[in-house]
């Protein structure tokens, strides 16, 4: 059955009054799936570039990303503040000011928003000045850490300050988790159950695993299960283009850990649909996450979910 016929199909078995909140008429007039991307990059980052030239081949721009959103039907994105310095050697960016944000994004856009990256190298009282600044930008709907990136747990207190702020705004803080994508990285630093120490002193502040973790699924399930204040984004689990994805996806027990962790977990409200983008393009992500999530539960993973954890998103 093809993917449009299913979602149609699906569609139809849905109470009228849903119809038209979560899905609309695309431009062939067939209802299509209303998506927020929560999870995706638009920043001058080398290795961004590479991997959008020499893996993905996106095109690798404001423009590129919003072509994308366009024809998958991606109401809103929401990017990750990240930045390094010329001559800096990458990201990541010990030098690169508190917030980070994303630098190839043009005022105007009304349809990407943006978390401010933290360096919590660049914590001192003029940085801090500065981030709570930029939290009362109005495209501005989180924060971002980068643990594993910078060898700081989540639990550090060099972090309390930043937590602190996104207490008093009602914002979001979206960790990195996992894998990192720079050798340089350094894993325990990066491990989901660092979190949970985090979630448990910060009751009144929303905290969101990216990456679901992976490699360590199932660790992130439990803190996603266990904290009533923990979420998790399905981005950046596979690079690469169509057939990239078409390959991982029919290689044997590749993803048995992650059907593993969402069976355990067994709340997929608690998910969010995101790509990291430009590191694969966006249609056969749809579909690859699509086919680990039951079709009852995509408005919550690919629309509502993102705008009950970003509450500064307006309707869209």
């Amino acid at each position: 059955m093809k993917l449009k016929e299913k979602i149609n199909n699906y569609i139809k078995r849905l109470p009228i009054r849903l119809r038209g909140v979560f899905y609309s008429d695309d431009e062939e007039g067939v209802l299509a799936l209303k998506i927020i991307d929560a999870h995706v990059h638009l920043s001058h980052i080398h290795s961004f570039r590479h991997t959008a030239i020499n893996l993905s081949h996106v095109d690798y721009s404001y423009h590129g990303l919003k072509k994308e959103m366009r024809e998958n039907n991606i109401s809103l994105a929401i990017g990750m503040g990240l930045r390094e310095l010329e001559g800096g050697g990458g990201f990541p960016c010990s030098a690169a000011s508190t917030p980070m944000g994303l630098d190839m994004l043009p005022i105007s856009s009304d349809s990407v928003l943006y978390c401010a990256g933290i360096n919590p190298y660049r914590l001192s009282r003029q940085d801090l000045y500065h981030l709570e600044r930029e939290l009362l930008q109005p495209k501005l709907v989180g924060i971002k850490i980068y643990l594993g990136y910078y060898p700081f747990y989540a639990f550090d207190p060099i972090y309390e300050p930043v937590y602190a702020l996104a207490k008093d705004y009602k914002l979001p803080v979206v960790f990195h988790a996992g894998d990192t994508y720079s050798e340089r990285g350094l894993l325990k630093y990066s491990h989901p159950l660092t979190i949970d120490e985090v979630a448990v002193k910060h009751r009144d502040v929303s905290f969101v695993i990216a990456h679901f973790g992976d490699p360590w699924m199932l660790d992130a399930a439990e803190v996603v299960y266990k904290n009533r204040n923990v979420f998790a984004d399905l981005s950046g689990l596979i690079i690469g283009d169509e057939k990239e994805v078409n390959r991982i996806t029919r290689t044997p027990h590749y993803f048995n850990h992650m059907k593993h962790a969402l069976a355990y977990c067994d709340h997929y409200d608690k998910f969010m649909f995101g790509t990291d983008w430009p590191l694969v393009k966006i249609k056969p992500y749809i579909e690859f996450i699509q086919s680990h999530i039951p079709s009852s539960s995509w408005e919550d993973v690919f629309y509502h979910t993102a705008k009950e954890v970003f509450p500064l998103i307006k309707a869209t």
